[in-house]
């Protein structure tokens, strides 16, 4: 269906109430704010209820600011931006502060915008979980109350030690279940996190599944000389790995350096960490030694083609812990670049069945494996493992990702 043959036909309107949105470029944001503009180019009335774009510096840029209410237009959907509470060293009690802070300052806004936007879908996105409350009382003013689950926050923040003890932890999950089960429907990211929504009560029936999305059209392989390597003082015959995304806890992108430690008496193997997060300072302290290593900024939007092609291997590590509780959106691009992945994934886990005979797979946390495997491919030129990702990049297509959303959002049939 052509968005003018869409705008012809009646559409819902739809409250967006989450953390993260557009203009972030990578992780929940980038993704929320591609369906507030896809549902308007369809003809939906959106209004989207967030905070400053902050991810994943974990700090606003301006012209956006941390503690002011702010109002914009863009791609069609009107977004309400509310404070949120940041500190540089994003750890510990302060993963919490912040989502709470959030939550906080944008429930009068949120609330407002029920009672009078009376949006026909309240979609909520977590993370943050915090926003549920609010968003659940749609339902009594005759919304429909959805959830977007990209990323399990409560059981990530245990596995990777932000929260931590064995009463607190019944009682968050004891209140997380009763707020799941609450919404009219849930749409998840992979087939693990169904399995443990389902565990945590929410009835099978209830909840759907939408991968994170590449754009294939914009994310290709490139043939010819790229711009990062003449930038970085690298040669052609320099053999690169790159790690491009969030530097955070989760990422475990120790292993990555470790790996690189490892491998610091082949010249020409280079390690390439082009991202943004709370955890990038101090691996630039504890790894800066390391003359094979560099670190990039996040890049814009314009060069993310070139970047994933600068790459002989891409890595895509995660920390143990977190292993099913979210599906590393990071993929799709990485697949689409047509590049080698090196993938850490455990055996009996989604991401090691789906990328099984595509991708090199070492278990998560193995920086010798992970050693052993591009000196491998480095010395061979080649891997017996690896399939052809450009193909595997088709199951995470924007186009029929996003219309897999929009159906979700039409109302069940009787």
């Amino acid at each position: 269906m052509t968005p003018t043959a869409a705008r012809a036909e009646p559409r819902p309107k739809i409250l967006i109430y989450g953390e993260n949105y557009a203009p972030e470029m990578i992780g929940v944001g980038r993704f929320t704010g591609e369906i507030g503009s896809y549902l308007s180019e369809l003809g939906y009335r959106v209004v989207a209820v967030t905070a400053p774009p902050h991810y994943p510096g974990w700090r606003v840029i301006p012209p956006f600011h941390a503690w002011r209410y702010a109002s914009e237009v863009r791609d069609g959907v009107k977004v309400l931006r509310c404070p949120i509470a940041l500190r540089t060293e994003m750890r510990g009690v302060w993963r919490l502060i912040a989502p709470l802070s959030f939550a906080v300052t944008s429930a009068p806004v949120a609330l407002w915008q029920i009672i009078r936007f009376r949006p026909d879908i309240v979609l909520c996105v977590e993370p943050t979980l915090f926003v549920a409350p609010v968003g659940l009382v749609g339902r009594f003013f005759g919304a429909r109350a959805l959830l977007h689950v990209q990323d399990l926050e409560i059981d990530a923040a245990f596995a990777v030690g932000h929260l931590k003890g064995g009463l607190l932890k019944r009682l968050i999950f004891g209140v997380e279940s009763g707020l799941l089960r609450r919404f009219d429907g849930l749409i998840t990211i992979s087939g693990q996190m169904r399995k443990r929504l389902i565990a945590k009560g929410v009835a099978a029936d209830r909840i759907g599944i939408v991968r994170n999305w590449v754009d294939l059209a914009k994310i290709k392989p490139l043939d010819g000389t790229n711009s990062f390597r003449s930038e970085l003082g690298l040669g052609a015959a320099d053999f690169v790995v790159l790690y491009a995304g969030n530097v955070g806890a989760k990422q475990a992108l120790e292993v990555v350096l470790d790996a690189a430690r490892r491998l610091s008496g082949k010249p020409h193997v280079h390690f390439v960490i082009a991202g943004d997060g709370p955890e990038k300072q101090r691996l630039q302290r504890d790894y800066g030694d390391l003359r094979s290593v560099h670190f990039l900024p996040l890049q814009p939007e314009a060069r993310l083609c070139e970047l994933l092609n600068l790459a002989d291997l891409h890595v895509l590590p995660q920390s143990q812990g977190a292993a099913d509780l979210v599906l590393p959106s990071k993929l799709g691009g990485m697949l689409a670049s047509g590049k080698p992945v090196l993938v850490t994934a455990d055996r009996g886990t989604e991401l090691y069945e789906v990328l099984e005979g595509t991708c090199i797979l070492v278990p998560a946390g193995d920086s010798a494996a992970m050693a052993t495997e591009i000196d491998h491919l480095v010395s061979e030129n080649a891997h017996p493992a690896l399939g052809d990702g450009r193909r595997l990049a088709g199951l995470f297509a924007r186009d029929s990702c996003l219309d897999q959303f929009r159906a979700y959002l039409d109302p069940p049939k009787a």
